[in-house]
C-alpha cells in the first residue's frame, strides 16, 4: 500500500457493505479420504471512498465469507473520488494481474469486469473505464485495483504535498 497516510484509522462508525468477489473450493487428501475447505475473498465499502478486503478460510461456506469480512475491515483504505470518478489515469501490477483505470464523464457507468467492478462499486465509483490486462486471477485482480486505488492522488493533496495554493497545482 502506499503508505499510512491512506489508511482508515476508526471503522466502528463506518457503514459498511461487503461484496463476495470469489469462492475456492479446496481438497485435501487424507488417509480417511477427501476433506474440503473454503477460501472466500470479500471486497468491504461505504459506497463513498472507503474499501478493503479481506481473505477467508474455513471448513464451510458462511464462516470462511464471515471471516474474509472480518478482515477486509482490518485494512480498509481511504480513496480520492471526483464526482464519481477517479481524478486521473492509473495503471498498477500485482502478480500477474495488470490493470488499467481512466476516468469518464458522468453517464458512463462503471466499465470494469469481475473483481474489479466489485472493488470499485464498493469504493463508490460509479463511472469509470477499466481494462485488466494478463492473469484473471480475482485474489491479483483484487490486490492490483486496490493498489491503483491507493496511488491516486486529487488536486488537494498534490498542493498540500507541494506546499503551493490549489489554482497553483491546476495553473503551474
Amino acid at each position: 500500500m502506499a503508505g499510512n497516510i491512506k489508511k482508515v484509522r476508526n471503522n466502528n462508525d463506518i457503514d459498511l457493505k461487503d461484496r463476495l468477489v470469489a469462492i475456492n473450493r479446496v481438497t485435501k487428501v487424507t488417509k480417511g479420504g477427501r476433506t474440503f475447505s473454503f477460501s472466500a475473498i470479500v471486497v468491504v465499502g461505504n459506497e463513498n471512498g472507503i474499501v478493503g478486503w479481506g481473505l477467508g478460510k474455513a471448513n464451510e461456506v458462511t464462516t470462511a465469507i464471515a471471516k474474509g469480512v472480518e478482515a477486509a475491515k482490518k485494512n480498509l483504505v481511504r480513496i480520492p473520488i471526483l464526482n464519481g470518478t477517479i481524478p486521473h489515469e492509473q495503471s498498477a501490477k500485482f502478480g500477474g494481474a495488470r490493470i488499467f483505470m481512466k476516468p469518464a464523464s458522468h453517464g458512463t457507468g462503471l466499465v470494469a469486469g469481475g473483481a474489479m467492478r466489485a472493488v470499485l462499486e464498493s469504493a463508490g465509483v460509479t463511472d469509470v473505464l477499466a481494462k485488466s490486462k494478463g492473469s484473471s486471477n480475482p485474489h491479483n485482480l483484487v490486490k492490483a485495483t486496490i493498489k491503483a486505488l491507493c496511488e491516486l492522488r486529487d488536486a488537494y493533496t498534490i498542493a498540500q504535498q507541494r506546499g503551493v495554493s490549489l489554482d497553483k497545482v491546476f495553473n503551474g
